[in-house]
């Protein structure tokens, strides 16, 4: 069975870029959320790292 890497760089740890996968899948696993509620985190706080994780942490 194929072990699979959460674990994998982002482009910038400090930015979520929704457009790039490994970005996505990266993210949802390190705040164990799903892409619509990290999409909703966005469009609500913008794409900064620490605003995304603390909106994610109050929902």
């Amino acid at each position: 069975m194929e072990e699979r890497r959460y674990h994998t760089a982002t482009t910038d740890r400090n930015i979520i870029n929704l457009n790039r996968n490994e970005d996505v899948e990266y993210w949802t696993n390190r705040f164990n959320t799903t892409r619509v509620k990290l999409k909703a985190a966005l469009n609500a706080v913008g794409s900064e790292v620490e605003n995304v994780e603390a909106w994610l942490r109050n929902r």
